[in-house]
């Protein structure tokens, strides 16, 4: 039996959820509004230096966290825009590790990936509230993936994706004593 890394997952790994709930998808909906105030919050105070430092060995630096984190958040936006008008999309992934190595990953300062957040999650968490139980019934088909995904279940997994990034920051302020 393999232990978990605290360090790469401070909060534990993703668990799909096994139905639709609608008092949990209420908690994930507030989860997903208010994460670009708790992202801000992580970050803040940082200096440059902290900014570039990995959250763990081998792992990003905190600022590439930041902007992987707008990169996740549009491309879970727009899965849920394609779900909700296409009739089981396909969805192609995005290489997250290529997208982390980009140009603007790696040294654009993390204030515009922060805005962007802040709008984008404002604009999807009002989707999200108008969707019905039907709604999030809907299914989008992941690339690779054995079964379709239901919307309900995506929304589950980026609001933990928020989270467990968000949680690796607080790790590496608590372990440096920032």
């Amino acid at each position: 039996m393999s232990t978990i890394d605290p360090i790469r997952y401070p909060i534990g790994t993703f668990q799909a959820p096994a139905q639709f709930r609608a008092e949990d998808v209420k908690e994930w909906i507030g989860a997903i509004r208010e994460l670009p105030d708790a992202l801000r919050a992580a970050v803040a105070g940082l200096n440059d230096e902290q900014l570039n430092t990995p959250y763990r060995d081998g792992g990003w630096t905190v600022a590439q966290v930041v902007h992987h984190l707008a990169d996740a958040s549009m491309n879970a936006f727009l899965r849920t825009k394609w779900g909700l008008t296409e009739d089981k999309p396909a969805i192609k992934p995005f290489e997250e590790s290529e997208w982390a190595k980009t140009a603007d990953a790696r040294s654009l300062p993390i204030e515009p990936s922060l805005m962007l957040l802040e709008g984008l999650h404002v604009r999807w968490a009002t989707l999200l509230e108008s969707m019905t139980e039907a709604d999030f019934q809907r299914l989008i088909c992941p690339e690779g993936a054995k079964q379709a995904m239901p919307l309900y279940v995506l929304t589950a997994l980026y609001t933990w994706h928020g989270k467990h990034h968000t949680a690796q920051i607080m790790s590496l302020r608590k372990r440096k004593g920032w």
